[in-house]
């Protein structure tokens, strides 16, 4: 598999003749929205086996070979050059397939609303062949022990059908806000907590639910060690079961990170007592802040790092987004950004005829455009280049996978890219 970044002029038929594929092929595994009218910084999945590479200033066949992790002397017979030539700056080089790792991928899926829509359910059936978990979002706990469920439509089928675990996501939202009293009661009211495992155990085997992951957030401080109590007694119950349990965690850097979404995570304690967690490492650019990237992998390499001297790092999976932001500017506080998804972002820089800018500290791209009513607007996303970036510090870290927030918002290339870089897990 290839990356490509559009430049100035490029069309589709002469990146194709580049790679030796098709137009056909490349405008399918991207589900094109603009094939006749390319972006200038338009970043491109080119869906062949092994990639190209042209030399740059300074390569040498040595030097190629111990970047991509092939032996320098597999790369020249393979290109038929002899091992001591030099190279020609530009000479194009194939470079095969290596060795993939085994990786496990989760995706949140959110319907809202009285019914499911189409379109959710087919994103849920597009993604589940690239997927361990499918997890509805969410059970909501009640103050009584009981659970408020989501619509699960057709999603445990598809699990089904995919071979995915179908993972029983339990918050402590009330009316769809984390509640810290809510919280405070199942974690000390001890009557209740029984009342409480129970329904998740009997809800869980009704549905065929195997990991169950609590997404407990904003709780009280002094509720920290409650909640790891609580983990424990539950990992205890579901372990009966032959269940899988997980939890999320907020993105902290520090083991005593101050603030309330932070507090009453105790990353070594959910580490020893949960099968793995997921690691919330996106949203530092939120709807209602200013413009930024939602995941800059500066941010998320610190929390990471942080986060494997307290878990073991293959039991973590790393958080990320499948979205990103259109902010109005300048940015007045209490106004909030549209959610975009890949293909919208790429849709908006061609009617809006802006070329596709990319930060190399954040790696992620973004453009700036003016509206029809004259307002600037700054665009935050992810294409093929940032979630690379994000799979090689899986890799580098050696994470357990990836966990995405949340289906319904369209980006083929990370699907495509995926299988490109692992095996996935499936149970």
């Amino acid at each position: 598999m290839q990356i490509h970044v559009v430049r100035q002029n490029e069309t589709l038929a002469a990146i194709a003749r580049t790679y030796q594929t098709t137009v056909a092929d490349i405008t399918e595994a991207n589900e094109l929205p603009n094939p006749n009218n390319l972006v200038v910084g338009q970043s491109l999945v080119i869906p062949i086996v092994g990639h190209f590479y042209f030399v740059q200033q300074g390569d040498s066949l040595y030097s190629i070979g111990q970047k991509v992790g092939v032996p320098y002397q597999q790369l020249a017979a393979i290109n038929q050059i002899p091992v001591n030539q030099p190279l020609q700056i530009g000479l194009r080089l194939y470079i095969p397939e290596t060795g993939k790792r085994d990786a496990e991928f989760n995706a949140y899926v959110e319907p809202r609303g009285t019914a499911v829509a189409p379109g959710l359910e087919n994103s849920a059936r597009e993604a589940a062949p690239y997927l361990t978990y499918l997890a509805p979002f969410s059970f909501q706990a009640q103050r009584d022990g009981t659970l408020k469920e989501p619509l699960l439509n057709r999603f445990p089928a598809i699990a089904r059908a995919n071979r995915n675990v179908l993972m029983m996501v339990i918050t402590n939202q009330e009316n769809d806000q984390f509640s810290d009293e809510l919280g405070r009661i199942l974690l000390n009211d001890i009557t209740i907590q029984n009342k409480f495992i129970d329904t998740i155990v009997a809800t869980a085997k009704q549905h065929g639910f195997r990991d169950i992951h609590f997404d407990f957030e904003f709780l009280r401080p002094a509720d920290r060690e409650a909640y790891n109590r609580f983990l424990r007694k539950a990992k205890q119950r579901f372990q009966r079961e032959g269940w899988l349990m997980s939890t999320a965690l907020a993105p902290k850097t520090s083991r005593e990170q101050t603030g309330l979404w932070y507090e009453a995570h105790d990353y070594r304690a959910h580490g020893e007592i949960s099968d793995f967690v997921v690691i919330m490492t996106y949203e530092w650019g939120y709807s209602g802040g200013p413009a930024m990237a939602v995941s800059p992998i500066n941010q998320v390499r610190r929390v990471l790092e942080y986060a494997i001297t307290e878990i073991p790092s293959t039991k973590i999976l790393m958080g990320q987004n499948l979205y990103g932001y259109d902010w109005t500017l300048p940015f007045v506080q209490g106004t909030m950004a549209r959610a975009v998804s890949p293909q919208q972002a790429i849709q908006l820089a061609v009617s809006h005829q802006v070329a596709i800018q990319y930060d190399t500290e954040a790696q992620a791209p973004f453009f700036n455009y003016t509206d029809a009513a004259g307002k600037q607007h700054e665009v935050w996303f992810e294409d093929a280049r940032s979630i690379q970036a994000k799979f090689d510090l899986i890799k580098e870290l050696n994470l357990r996978g990836m966990s995405y927030w949340k289906l319904g918002l369209s980006f083929p290339q990370n699907w495509l890219l995926i299988v490109d870089n692992f095996n996935v897990t499936k149970r």
